[in-house]
């Protein structure tokens, strides 16, 4: 098949390619905004941890949202479970003095079975999802109060707080901050970006491969190279910022890994492509003979365990399991999903764009919060850039 132009294949990729360009416009604003105004380095190597660190577990939650609104569905509950799972973990760690190892496991089950207990209603019985959901998020709300007593619980062993507030040791000890002639630089950090950035160039080569192959019009060389290699320098860029201040958070590693099992389940398996099959169609996918509710079950299971990940994650970070803890994450979770691509109806979605969704409302937050922007203004602000990612995808559609 012949080639595309840039004019066409840009307007057929619009969405996903102007998320990114949103991305590095915002942070590119911030940047200069926040030098200016209160004189402070944005892309300092402290900020970009705390940048990681605080919106951890918004990344995390919405691999799993995405399935979940893929299918045609929508999961209200996300923030409760995570305070609910949460306060499992606290009591399990501090209460019952379990050690880790088994914590997280028997957290994660747990999860999964609220997931299970959900997604049965939704699939077998039919009843809406926003209604099952909305019961789950009062239902463990409640929950929480009940066995946390209402107060907090804490603090946790070194051990478990390591999940979000740990760093991957450097493994070249002081030999790489010699070669360098630098007093403080992490190695590590800066081959694990390097590999990383050539293993991105790697598959999307791989990938126009596979489109000749098979028919598919590749993209542009120039835009090719142009977004790889953009993508490619940022990451090297945060690598390099990172490991001169503590390195690689344990948290950016289980992103990392979280990120690229699910493009891979979502692009390159059959359970990925009949999901979006049924959040597509759902008749046209039963008569294809998908058993589209087992799908929709284990989407909900998968979004149950991922809450309880972060609601650890969360627990960990504040090194206190908290009644109040996970309020609000579901607002922030389902908007990075739309924000990142994914459509109201259905069967729309990449896990690539939720991520820069996420990253998106991360870096509004962390931006607005250092130039003291008020609460207040910093809802309304997300909650035009939501309208206006719909509406954005809305046009489009239309179009």
């Amino acid at each position: 098949m012949a080639e595309k132009g840039l004019g066409a294949h840009l307007g057929g990729h619009l969405r996903e390619n102007g998320m990114l360009v949103a991305l590095v416009a915002i942070v590119f604003f911030f940047t200069v905004i926040v030098r200016v105004m209160i004189d402070v380095d944005f892309l300092s190597a402290q900020n970009i941890t705390n940048l990681f660190l605080q919106n951890s577990y918004v990344i995390i939650m919405a691999l799993g949202m995405l399935l979940v609104i893929v299918s045609g569905h929508i999961d209200l509950s996300v923030g409760s479970v995570a305070a609910f799972t949460g306060a499992i973990a606290a009591a399990l760690t501090v209460k019952a003095g379990l050690p880790v190892w088994v914590v997280i496991p028997v957290t994660l089950l747990a999860g999964a079975a609220i997931g299970a207990a959900q997604g049965y209603w939704v699939a077998f019985w039919r009843i809406p999802s926003f209604i099952v959901t909305l019961a789950g998020m009062l239902v463990f709300r409640g929950l929480t109060l009940w066995l946390l007593g209402g107060q907090n619980i804490g603090p946790f062993p070194k051990a478990f707080q390591s999940m979000s507030n740990g760093f991957v040791p450097d493994l070249f000890g002081d030999w790489d901050q010699a070669l360098l002639g630098m007093d403080r630089l992490n190695g590590t950090a800066v081959l694990v970006v390097v590999i990383a950035a050539a293993v991105l160039i790697w598959l999307g080569l791989r990938a126009q491969k596979r489109d000749v192959e098979f028919g598919i019009a590749p993209e542009p060389p120039a835009l090719f190279w142009a977004r790889n290699l953009v993508v490619s320098a940022a990451l090297i860029f945060v690598g390099w910022k990172l490991a001169q201040f503590r390195g690689l958070p344990n948290v950016l590693v289980i992103l990392v890994v979280l990120t690229v099992l699910y493009a891979f389940f979502t692009e390159n398996t059959t359970a990925g492509r009949r999901i979006y099959a049924t959040g597509g169609n759902e008749k046209a996918a039963k008569l294809s003979g998908i058993r589209t509710n087992r799908l929709v079950f284990w989407c909900f299971v998968n979004m149950g365990a991922l809450a309880a990940l972060a609601g650890m994650i969360v627990t960990a970070r504040l090194n206190s399991a908290t009644p109040k803890a996970g309020v609000g994450f579901e607002l922030d979770v389902i908007a990075a999903v739309f924000i990142g691509g994914a459509s109201m109806a259905g069967g729309t979605g990449r896990i690539v764009g939720v991520v820069v969704g996420a990253l998106i409302m991360g870096v509004m937050n962390n931006g607005m919060s250092i130039l003291g922007i008020g609460i207040d203004y910093q809802q309304v602000i997300k909650g035009l850039v939501l309208l206006a990612a719909v509406a954005f995808d809305v046009y489009n559609k239309n179009k």
